[in-house]
């Protein structure tokens, strides 16, 4: 079992919290690097949250809910 694995079976059920926390650490991220890597810190947040199983354009973003796709 890998480490990931790991961390979604202890994530399950609070995707949003997780999602909150990966948010809130990009934040901090980039207050400390003065949104120098913004753009590199945004693509791992969304990574991860496709990792844990969260939606990664949902969470904490202006962007309007999508339908599922058939």
């Amino acid at each position: 079992m890998s480490m990931m694995d790991k961390l979604k079976g202890m994530l399950k059920g609070h995707e949003g919290k997780a999602s909150q926390g990966i948010d809130k650490a990009g934040d901090f991220v980039d207050q400390k690097t003065q949104g120098k890597y913004s753009g590199h810190v945004d693509t791992a947040q969304d990574k991860l949250k496709q990792q844990l199983g969260g939606d990664p354009g949902q969470q904490g973003q202006d962007k309007p809910p999508q339908p599922p796709q058939p």
